[in-house]
């Protein structure tokens, strides 16, 4: 089984961080894809999509991300539902990133300096197990 995604658009918003009871960095964002067609009127259309980081991801997207900018984001879909306030069943599909990576300078988006690269999950230093739910189908359990 296959879950994959990749995305390449423009941060609809500023990227919001915020801290799990255990310490954990989570940051949640939202980025514009355009379609690759034009609709009736010959305009653009763009879909939006929900993007979940954790830990040092989370921080760097905080960190170096801000409204406008180009990024891509390598992920899988996850989906999760809960109950509201009112009692309502509630459900939302996100995707839960890997790696994001800016696509264009800070200076091209109206920010300020640089900084080179983008963040990898795979290449973090720290070894603790993921929280998120994560599940590797390669793993040999």
């Amino acid at each position: 089984m296959v879950n994959s995604v990749i995305l390449v658009g423009r941060l609809v918003a500023d990227p919001e961080l915020k801290y799990t009871p255990n310490g954990i960095a989570v940051c949640s964002f939202r980025i514009a894809v355009n379609r690759r067609f034009k609709n009736e009127s010959g305009e653009r259309e763009a879909d939006f999509f929900t993007i979940v980081a954790w830990r040092q991801t989370a921080e760097f997207v905080a960190n170096y991300m801000s409204k406008g900018r180009l990024i891509a984001v390598e992920g899988r879909l996850q989906s999760r539902s809960w109950t509201d306030q009112n009692g309502q069943r509630r459900s939302v599909v996100e995707v839960s990133a890997d790696n994001v990576t800016p696509l264009e300078s800070r200076n091209a988006s109206g920010g300020g300096n640089q900084q080179a690269g983008g963040y990898n999950a795979d290449s973090a230093p720290a070894a603790q197990p993921r929280d998120d739910g994560d599940y590797d189908p390669f793993s040999e359990e």
